[in-house]
């Protein structure tokens, strides 16, 4: 099943969290500079927030009081520092003329304070355990590692032929319990044989297009065996109300073939 009709509990980082703070670069790039576009146009917002604690892949996303005109110095003009031995890496990428977001390579480390400093203000976040799930399409099964440890394997259900499940690297969104997913948004008739508009519990998003993990027990005699949804992941009731309550936003979600 996929596609949002109607939300519910809300965590998605996408929506900056609108507080006076800093932002994040990485160390191979940041410097002290004067003088640049952060400290002119003055840092309105970043995400996480103060004292949040994030998954591994969570992005940090900074956004300025006006446009900046020198992308570069704004993205000198932010670093960051962990409270381990750990030298993030990353890569930055403009949302906007007024918003930049720092995306780590691979994750960031895990159970760490990460201080992020922009136009000179410091904010500090922290990560969490790395929950990592990896979704097999063609062995049907949805593997969760916690900090490099495999502690369950479920059976799964991914999009049928016509509505494939993305294969790639994704990081959870947001967290939804419940929410109404309708296939008029996906494109598809409610009195068409494949029409839906169902309530769905235990709903982890991985894409805006309207990719989820989720229960499914209509699919439940599918799980493990074929793939028969719209595009999401199916699991049993029980096995996601486990991963709601086990992944945390930010962390990643790597589906494979």
């Amino acid at each position: 099943m996929r596609k949002i009709f109607q939300r519910a509990l809300v965590g998605a980082y996408a929506a900056v969290v609108a507080i006076t703070a800093p932002a994040v670069a990485p160390a191979a790039t940041a410097s002290a500079a004067s003088g640049v576009p952060a400290a002119a146009a003055g840092v309105v917002s970043v995400s996480p927030a103060e004292g949040e604690t994030v998954g591994v892949a969570f992005p940090v996303t900074v956004r300025f009081a006006a446009p900046v005109a020198d992308r570069a110095a704004a993205q000198q003009s932010v670093t960051f520092s962990t409270s381990g031995p750990h030298t993030p890496e990353g890569s930055f990428r403009w949302l906007d003329d007024a918003t930049m977001r720092w995306t780590p390579t691979g994750y960031w480390p895990s159970h760490e304070t990460v201080t992020v400093v922009a136009a000179g203000f410091p904010r500090k976040f922290r990560t969490g355990a790395q929950v990592l799930a990896v979704a097999s399409i063609s062995a049907h099964t949805f593997t969760v590692k916690i900090d490099g440890k495999v502690v369950k394997t479920m059976p799964a259900s991914m999009g049928r032929p016509k509505h494939p499940t993305p294969v790639g690297s994704f990081t959870t969104l947001e967290k939804q319990n419940p929410v109404v997913m309708d296939s008029r948004t996906i494109g598809i008739p409610l009195n068409s044989p494949e029409g839906y508009k169902l309530t769905v519990y235990d709903a982890v998003r991985l894409t805006w297009g309207g990719v989820y993990v989720h229960a499914a027990p209509w699919s439940a005699a599918s799980q493990g065996k074929a793939n028969v949804s719209h595009g999401c992941i199916n699991l049993s009731t029980d096995n996601a109300a486990w991963y709601y309550n086990t992944v945390g936003i930010g962390d990643p979600v790597i589906i494979q073939a």
